[in-house]
């Protein structure tokens, strides 16, 4: 469990909880080894001895951790420790563009068409490494207080069962695409839908679909025409209302086809608003958008139906047994799983079905009886042979896709199709193994190329049709003996290479334009220094290329006057884009506080730079807080070995560092009503003494408070 102020890889320092997602939680902290604060996402403790949310912590983490950009909330290390899973990342401070959105209202669409260009390069950087997001939405884009924008949240390889790890999962339903919403194949275009719909909320406030459902949305993704911005804002110019209409086609094939599209299109709306220059793409009939039909819908449950009788029979035959199924958190995106359609089908339905399928069988036999005495082709003998024949195979059994019943008669093996397993984690793996009805044998065997636990190859192939209950075998990587990772942050590529691969490692060279670091040095490594690896895997590196051709590194405009920072812009063939004015507790005011890329970005001439220059502190800065609280004894939870009546040391102290309460007692509860305080958190301590073993031991419980504003 993670607490204030305990350290994590003898190195970060916890300070503070900074949000919360369904999987895990991001806490503030110091890296003491460089002194610097980061942001540690910390998968939360009941899922920790999950294996399969582990390794989607893991790829988050390896996905993620493969992009250096300045558009890209970049990660640092990765680590266990005491069943404690953790990511480290770059501390961007600031607010989520949703917050943002919130907070205004809606933005104009130079700041929206500006923000749009930013998290589109963070898109591009993710694309040209072959990594899809998936899920572009407003809460994974960060605004820093410099004005730097971020995308975060790469967690790609969501699970759309407990068993499988697909790549056509669907992130948020108000911002995903057609595609994902029926469960289809997703790819670069999905998620330039959700940069579409994005900036449409940036223009208007809104989102264009909305209803009481997940299912309800997903559907008007899915079937209804996206009504303009401009409906609702009519001073949005034409080629920013046709960027985003194009962005948000239903079919991929009439949006933009990649990101550098888009960002070519942005930045020219920037110059020419109302110039008609955005290309509708042409499309074939068998491309265009329609409407599923009642009987397409009708197809889909009687495919779910199918499979729930296929089931019910099986299980009746006690041939074949489904596992319980693991209950996951998956978010919003349970409805997606493939067969969670509702169809209304119950027992009954399945019984009547059998019946049917029998009484057909009966009647065609009784026809037979009578045609054959009536024209005397048939005797007695024959007739009943043919009657338990056909009764036979006519057994009831429903079998779903890809399970066949070879032809054979009475004792005929019912088949199935083996999965592709491979690359999976042994125990999801098994399970599917298992799900489909065939029974899963581990071998394991070291492996320099395979992650342990991955199955490397099974003795049936995928696709093969093999009988119920045969067994798989799996052989599974056991991995290999793990080395320390060489820190080579910083120096030449020769350097580096020569670290690394005296370790028995392989190098794999990346390269960058960038404007911070010498032009032949190492940028960022993966893994991180330090970090254990098995022999012969690779570490990435990458190299600064310096600035691109006809490139300007961005300046640190912070701190300069509004005259210098034109200067500036003027000198360097930038766009003026627009002049702020915001409230600053740190910058003086009349001087730069806010500037739209962070220092060192390679910019192309003509980049639209936007600043902000400091009004002063804000006059609201000065709210205060009250505290009226009644403050408990430690509970059995939190403290097991405590009891009733012993002495325990109570402090309250702010996050500012303001001492609220502090006295010894056993009598609870203890009430606390303070004002004025600055802070509007701070930290309940409950401190008491225990004995082991004849010994004296100090024991805390620590409790985070919220004080309400006054």
């Amino acid at each position: 469990m993670v607490k204030i102020g305990m350290m994590i890889g003898d190195r970060y320092e916890i300070l503070e909880k900074i949000g919360t997602g369904g999987m895990s939680d991001v806490y503030k902290a110091k890296c003491h080894k460089l002194n610097r604060y980061v942001a540690v996402k910390v998968l939360k403790q009941e899922f920790s001895e999950n294996e399969n949310f582990v390794s989607k912590f893991r790829i988050e983490a390896q996905a993620a951790a493969s992009l250096m950009h300045p558009n890209i909330v970049n990660v640092y290390d990765v680590g266990a420790e005491n069943d404690i899973y953790y990511i480290v990342m770059e501390l961007v401070e600031g607010i989520t563009l949703k917050k943002y959105i919130e907070r205004k209202a809606r933005l104009s669409y130079k700041e929206a068409v500006s923000i749009a260009i930013q998290v589109s390069m963070g898109i591009e950087a993710a694309h040209n490494n072959h990594i899809i997001h998936r899920d572009i939405k407003p809460q994974n884009i960060i605004i820093s207080r410099e004005g730097k924008v971020k995308v975060t949240d790469f967690g790609i390889a969501k699970a759309a069962t407990s068993n499988t790890i697909t790549s056509n999962v669907m992130g948020s339903v108000h911002y995903t695409s057609p595609e994902q919403a029926r469960g289809g194949y997703s790819d670069e275009k999905s998620d330039i839908y959700s940069l579409g719909i994005t900036l449409f909320e940036m223009l208007t406030g809104r989102v264009p679909f909305n209803g009481e459902t997940t299912v309800a949305i997903a559907i008007k993704h899915i079937q209804e025409e996206m009504t303009s911005p401009k409906e609702f804002v009519p001073e949005i110019p034409g080629s920013v209302e046709a960027i985003v209409m194009k962005c948000c086609q239903k079919s991929p094939d009439r949006r933009y086809q990649n990101m550098a599209e888009v960002i070519a299109d942005l930045k020219q709306s920037l110059i020419s608003p109302d110039e008609d220059f955005v290309v509708a793409r042409d499309m074939d009939e068998e491309a265009s958008t329609r409407t599923i039909s009642e009987a397409e819908m009708v197809q889909i449950k009687r495919k779910a139906q199918r499979q729930d009788a296929y089931e019910e029979q099986m299980r009746l035959n006690s041939q074949y047994t489904r596992p319980p199924q693991d209950e996951e958190y998956d978010g919003d995106d349970e409805y997606y799983e493939e067969d969670e359609y509702d169809g209304g089908d119950s027992r009954m339905e399945k019984v009547t079905v059998v019946l049917a399928v029998l009484a057909g069988v009966v009647i065609c036999a009784v026809i037979l009886v009578l045609v054959g005495r009536v024209f005397g082709f048939m005797n007695k003998d024959d007739i009943g042979s043919k009657i338990d024949t056909e009764t036979e195979e006519s057994s009831g059994v429903i079998l779903p896709e890809g399970t066949t019943s070879p032809e054979g008669g009475q004792g005929s093996a019912l088949t199935v199709q083996m999965v592709d397993v491979l690359g999976w984690n042994v125990e999801d793996a098994k399970r599917e193994i298992v799900r489909i009805g065939l029974v899963p044998e581990v071998n394991t065997i070291e492996s320099e190329t395979y992650e342990e636990n991955t199955v490397i190859t099974t003795d049936i192939a995928a696709g093969e049709e093999v009988e119920v209950n045969s067994v798989v075998v799996l052989t599974v990587s056991a991995g290999t003996e793990a080395v320390s990772v060489p820190d080579v942050m910083g120096l030449t590529y020769e350097e580096a290479y020569n670290k690394i691969t005296a370790e028995g490692l392989l190098v794999n060279r990346l390269e960058s334009y960038t404007g911070l670091v010498e032009k032949g040095r190492v940028i960022s490594q993966l893994p991180v220094g330090g970090e254990p690896a098995a022999k012969g895997s690779t570490v990435n590196v990458n190299v600064s290329l310096g600035l691109e051709d006809n490139k300007v590194a961005m300046p640190n405009l912070i701190g300069c006057d509004q005259i210098e920072a034109e200067e500036w812009i003027h000198e360097n063939g930038m766009i003026l884009q627009s002049i702020g004015q915001e409230y600053s507790d740190i910058i003086a005011k009349d001087l730069v506080c806010y500037q739209n890329f962070s220092v060192g970005t390679p910019l192309d001439p003509g980049t639209p730079i936007a600043f902000s220059i400091s009004l002063g502190k804000d006059p609201a800065s000065g709210i205060t807080y009250k505290c009226n609280a009644s403050i408990a004894a430690p509970s059995i939870s939190e403290a097991p070995d405590y009891s009733s009546g012993s002495d325990v040391h109570v402090t309250l102290v702010t996050d500012a560092g303001n001492v609220l309460m502090d006295v010894v007692t056993s009598t609870f509860p203890q009430t606390v009503n303070v004002y004025g305080i600055s802070s509007q958190w701070g930290t309940i301590t409950l401190t008491y003494t225990v004995t082991v073993d004849g010994v004296p031991q100090s024991k805390s419980v620590e409790r985070r408070i919220e004080f309400e504003q006054e």
